[in-house]
């Protein structure tokens, strides 16, 4: 028995060596499961909403007390930030994006996700009182090298060196924004490869910390709980992710300074999810360079997903038939 257990009641000690993420591994693959018949539609209301009830009813089932820290935006949506969810009395903060990457799905596009990360009571940070924030990721090979506070060529610069590799090898995705237009510039002029995609930036910045994904870099602004999601998973990948508030107005500086917060501080995936016990399950929807997409066949259907905690590092790849169209007694039979 390690000395941080020594002392713990038995089933206190269980609930420590449980793994979360796997149990909300149910809730992801539900979602991705009845988002995925949405794929290509062009509906983004109908992609939305399915994601967000079978995520619901999957999580009200769940052995444990949650509190929803993070949850998704939109209309008919019951996974509000500050909702309780949960069958059992073990209390956790909870950050649920059962999409991530509606617009995706509904124009047929790859990368988008079912995500949802559980960490302790107050291991997930409530999103500061700003829209966007400034991001930098990468993965364990390059942790230590970013610096967002330097420019974007140094940064690039220090990763390559880090990886052993020139910077024209590196690949840099970012998101498919006019306000990333001088950044892609910078990035080309530099000469390293560049990979633009429209949505889904927690997606990215777990590309720039998973081996074989093809990238090596995520850069750029997006949104702050989609920073604090991914910061839930690069803690559990053992990446790097460094985040800027983009403060646009007044307005958003007031809120951070009543908050607590230095408008024009930088906040490091420790300070974004400073919990010890984070896990996170991530379900692949329509595919992509981090998870296959949904797979559907006759009578049942494929999901690729990641179980991932940051206490042990473990990382679960995991490969799931469904047998959705099928009785039970029916679906026993199927080999």
């Amino acid at each position: 028995m390690s000395t941080a257990t020594r002392g713990v009641p038995a089933a206190e000690r269980m609930i420590r060596g449980r793994n979360r993420g796997l149990e909300l591994l149910r809730a992801t693959e539900a979602a991705a499961l009845s988002v995925g018949r949405w794929l290509g539609r062009g509906d983004k209301a109908g992609t939305r909403d399915a994601g967000h009830g079978v995520m619901e009813e999957a999580l009200m089932g769940m052995p444990f007390e949650g509190r929803i820290v993070i949850g998704p935006e939109g209309s008919n949506n019951r996974l509000l930030a500050g909702r309780t969810i949960g069958a059992g009395r073990d209390r956790v903060d909870l950050a649920v994006l059962p999409v991530d990457g509606i617009s995706l799905v509904a124009g047929g596009l790859s990368q988008a996700l079912s995500v949802a990360a559980v960490a302790e009571t107050g291991g997930i940070l409530l999103p500061p009182p700003v829209a966007y924030m400034h991001k930098i990721a990468v993965g364990p090979q390059a942790r230590g090298a970013v610096d967002i506070s330097d420019t974007p060529e140094n940064n690039l610069r220090r990763v390559a060196f880090a990886m052993n590799v020139q910077v024209q090898d590196l690949t840099v995705v970012l998101l498919d924004r006019p306000r990333h237009l001088a950044l892609l510039e910078r990035i080309r002029t530099l000469g390293a490869r560049v990979a633009i995609v429209s949505d889904g930036d927690v997606g990215l910045a777990m590309m720039a910390a998973w081996p074989g994904s093809g990238i090596d870099v995520m850069i750029g602004s997006g949104g702050t709980r989609e920073a604090i999601v991914a910061a839930c998973a690069m803690r559990c990948l053992g990446g790097e992710l460094q985040c800027r508030p983009w403060v646009r107005h007044e307005d958003e500086a007031a809120a951070m300074r009543e908050a607590g917060y230095d408008p024009e501080a930088l906040l490091n995936m420790e300070q974004l999810v400073p919990g010890r016990e984070v896990s996170v399950a991530v379900t692949g929807i329509s595919g992509g360079g981090l998870l296959r997409g949904v797979r559907y066949h006759n009578w049942w259907a494929e999901t690729h997903s990641l179980v991932m905690r940051a206490q042990s590092g473990t990382v679960r790849e995991i490969i799931a038939k469904h047998h959705i169209a099928l009785p039970p007694d029916q679906a026993s039979k199927v080999t």
